[in-house]
């Protein structure tokens, strides 16, 4: 078999010295762009000159001017120049930008308050969040991952990896649930503001909790996002049925208390979602795996 033949190409500093020459019209201001002396510039593209036989340059008192020659030859060696860089940065992930879409609620409760994690973990990752109740659409968004609700397949040519399980509870300040009305079952609910989201959930929990046909003595207030009703929760105005996720941190801090044992899984889980051939692998398959393993334990 014969090997590809082999390409004759101009030693590598004659073309970045004509280049930067060819920019500047000056050897003096490529050589300083270089970091060699202007004297070093002036005999790397006269080499050049001589090699190819032709003018590149004219010189002047105060400066270069490029020979017709010149002007033809200059845009496609930058344009070589520009892919060897894109080439190189491609090939590690280094100051790369990841689009993450993801509903408002999501943001505000899992996702920004681990973006410190993040970035002390890769700080070569800078995140661009989309957060959006709009479907996000990875070609025309210039989205690279998703965080999506619901039941796979998403779509074709998607994948999606599974992040957490939608485990619902009843949440609420501490005080509520200890103070004129005590909250001991999941009956003493109805005593009290049921904070309701757009998923409307709450009457399901209850059917689910006391074993019973449907609740119509709810006191409810609603909102158009889960996030907007845990933080009406810990302003002790009623009590909020939260992805256990979303609510951990206020939970351990004693912020919310879950006053009744039990929890309500959904056939609507959380997923990664990302195209199956992404724009940059290497950064997708990092963030992917940061994500999962951002999630709480079983």
């Amino acid at each position: 078999m014969i090997g590809p033949r082999l390409r004759k190409l101009p030693p590598l500093n004659s073309l970045k010295a004509f280049e930067a020459s060819g920019r500047h019209l000056n050897f003096r201001l490529a050589a300083k762009e270089l970091g060699v002396t202007q004297g070093a510039v002036a005999q790397q593209v006269r080499g050049l000159e001589d090699l190819l036989k032709i003018k590149l340059f004219n010189r002047h008192a105060r400066g270069l001017a490029l020979t017709d020659e010149g002007r033809k030859y200059l845009p496609p060696i930058r344009r070589a120049f520009d892919m060897i860089g894109e080439a190189t940065s491609n090939l590690k992930p280094q100051n790369a930008v990841m689009t993450i879409s993801s509903t408002p609620s999501f943001a505000t409760r899992w996702l920004v308050p681990k973006l410190g994690a993040l970035a002390k973990d890769h700080p070569e990752i800078s995140v661009r969040l989309d957060a959006s109740n709009s479907l996000a659409n990875f070609q025309s968004d210039g989205v690279d991952i998703a965080i999506r609700q619901g039941k796979p397949p998403f779509g074709p040519g998607l994948v999606a990896e599974p992040l957490f399980t939608a485990k619902l509870i009843a949440v609420c300040h501490p005080d509520l649930a200890t103070g004129q009305n005590p909250i001991q079952s999941p009956q003493d609910l109805l005593n009290h503001v049921l904070l309701e989201d757009s998923h409307g959930q709450w009457p399901l929990f209850l059917e689910s909790a006391l074993g019973e046909q449907p609740v119509s003595n709810m006191k409810t207030m609603a909102f158009s996002l889960t996030s907007m009703a845990i933080d009406a929760a810990l302003a002790s105005q009623g009590v909020a049925l939260a992805n256990r996720e979303f609510v951990a941190a206020d939970l351990r801090a004693n912020r919310l208390c879950q006053p009744v044992e039990y929890s309500m899984e959904t056939d609507e889980g959380y997923y990664v979602v990302a195209p199956r051939e992404p724009r940059n692998p290497t950064i997708v398959a990092i963030m992917r795996d940061w994500l999962i393993g951002q999630a709480c334990p079983v």
